[in-house]
């Protein structure tokens, strides 16, 4: 009986140790602009809204809150996701252009919003504030996520 396997060879390869450092440094770059972007649009939308939304969030729990800030969130990490993708391949300019893009973003999100409260019945910001969840804000949370759908679409 032959042995199928001695006559296999398998190529294994090497690994280069620079090539793994500069790729491990370089998602710790992409991650901290996103994140930093995230924050940005956190202390964004707290300057917006009436009241410390931290602790409208997370301490008093109010779910009007939680959905725009989640909504926001969301639609800000899928226009970052969107700018990393898409940014260029050179690293300083792909990191220029995903903190450039993110904070744009920032500035579309925000317009977006002071859009809707001027134009949609009631001030819209201001259900932050209410502890009973209401059908606005998740209207006003859909809109910003659609909004930052829109906007990650149109990166170029």
């Amino acid at each position: 009986m032959t042995n199928i396997f001695a006559s296999t060879s398998v190529e294994i390869g090497t690994v280069d140790p620079a090539l793994l450092v500069g790729g491990v440094l370089g998602t710790l770059a992409y991650f901290v602009v996103g994140v930093a972007v995230l924050a940005t649009g956190f202390l964004v939308l707290d300057l917006m809204t009436p009241g410390n939304l931290r602790h409208q969030v997370y301490v008093d729990k109010n779910p009007n809150a939680a959905i725009l800030l989640a909504s926001n969130h969301l639609a800000l990490a899928i226009i970052v996701v969107t700018a990393i993708l898409t940014s260029s391949d050179g690293f300083a300019q792909g990191l220029a252009d995903s903190a450039v893009y993110g904070l744009f973003a920032i500035v579309l999100q925000a317009i977006a919003l002071r859009l809707m409260n001027a134009f949609l019945p009631g001030k819209l910001v201001a259900l932050v504030q209410d502890p009973k969840m209401c059908g606005a804000a998740w209207a006003v949370g859909v809109s910003l996520l659609s909004i930052g759908l829109v906007n990650a679409a149109a990166l170029t």
